[in-house]
């Protein structure tokens, strides 16, 4: 694979610097929500957690972006899953399947400058390393179903169809 574009518009069809980036941010993002739907809190291992890890100041922002977005809004998303998840409590569901949806919900409906298609297949990309292929199937349903729903991804439905992206 070439390196990356420096260029975060780049039209080269590389994936940019950006790109590589945020997915970074999102993986960490995932891993802090995972421990702290556990603990319930980030004391005592979160520092422990950025002392482990080398990233930059941008990737790192990006990440408490995220994870403080979910929890600032986790009773609106987990109403939000419980609405689009049928038939499935959030108790039931495994761990790190919430936190999926919760990171990729959040980030639809509130980081305005990320496309519904980039958090959609990034939250796919998530379940592919963390989870396996039902969770995959799992969380795309929910996603596919809430952006073609919630009145509030409109702009973002209009974007996706404007650049022939189909939702299922």
């Amino acid at each position: 694979m070439s390196p990356p574009s420096l260029d975060p518009d780049s039209s080269s069809g590389q994936p940019s610097i950006r790109q590589f980036g945020r997915h970074k941010a999102r993986e960490l993002a995932l891993q802090v929500l995972f421990q702290w739907d556990f603990h319930g809190h980030t004391e005592f291992w979160l520092e422990q957690f950025w002392g482990q890890q080398t990233v930059s100041e941008s990737i790192k922002e990006f990440v408490n972006l995220l994870v403080t977005g979910v929890q600032e809004q986790q009773k609106e998303l987990d109403e939000l899953i419980q609405r689009y998840a049928e038939n499935w409590s959030l108790d039931r569901m495994p761990v790190i399947d919430r936190n999926i949806l919760r990171l990729s919900i959040y980030e639809l409906l509130w980081v305005p400058d990320v496309p519904a298609k980039v958090t959609m297949n990034e939250a796919l990309e998530l379940a592919k390393s963390f989870a396996d292929a039902d969770t995959t199937r799992f969380i795309n349903g929910i996603l596919d179903h809430m952006l073609k729903q919630d009145a509030r991804l409109q702009p973002k439905r209009v974007a996706m169809t404007n650049q022939g992206v189909k939702t299922v």
